[in-house]
């Protein structure tokens, strides 16, 4: 299996797959508090059964090239993911997510995984537009989107039910050209690395 290095402090991206649905739900348990305070995902991984079936998912999205989801790991522990929620490729869209167990918090890796992770869907996918959509309440999450250049597009108020309350989502998004041309001053300012503005 491959490995991404994400940067000169052990961490990596790599494909998460059916076979590694121990280390995945090990990985749920220890963030389950954490991760659903912002994201239903503990609701639907709760054993090993059912970590194998939203892996076994992912892995169809990947055969089917309609999703993709990469573990992060540091030290070694899998402790976040990045995903590509949906992947069109045919109409150019793809709608990319993450969390992280609080292991994983303040050292940027979501933000250089998810740079990785959009770096492949609009240069090797041919996307044309990758969406970000995040509850208006997620501070973090929104300022991953920031980092990563995107641009707010709007608020879905009250769009969705999240454990008896109704949220605003906020859409945000960055196009290929404003993708590419922020590769370009990066790396015109000696800054290296792959894709989007700003640190991680």
């Amino acid at each position: 299996m491959y490995a991404i290095p994400l940067g000169d402090d052990g961490a990596e991206l790599r494909p998460l797959e059916p076979w590694q649905a121990d280390e995945f739900l090990a990985h749920m348990d220890r963030g389950r508090e954490f991760i659903g305070a912002r994201n239903g995902l503990p609701d639907v991984v709760t054993d090993l059964e059912s970590s194998r079936a939203f892996l076994r998912l992912y892995a169809e999205k990947t055969a089917a090239d309609t999703g993709r989801i990469h573990g992060i790991w540091s030290d070694g522990t899998l402790v976040g993911a990045v995903i590509l929620r949906k992947l069109d490729v045919e109409g150019g869209t793809a709608e990319a997510g993450c969390w992280l167990e609080p292991a994983g918090v303040g050292r940027g890796l979501v933000t250089r995984a998810a740079r990785t992770l959009v770096d492949w869907a609009v240069e090797v996918r041919g996307v044309h537009r990758v969406e970000w959509v995040v509850s208006s309440g997620n501070a973090p999450s929104i300022a991953v989107a920031r980092r990563l250049g995107m641009s707010r597009d709007g608020v879905l108020r009250e769009s969705y039910s999240y454990r008896g309350e109704r949220h605003d989502q906020e859409v945000w998004s960055v196009l290929a050209p404003e993708w590419r041309a922020a590769k370009a001053a990066k790396a015109a300012l000696g800054g290296g690395g792959v894709g989007g503005a700003g640190a991680s």
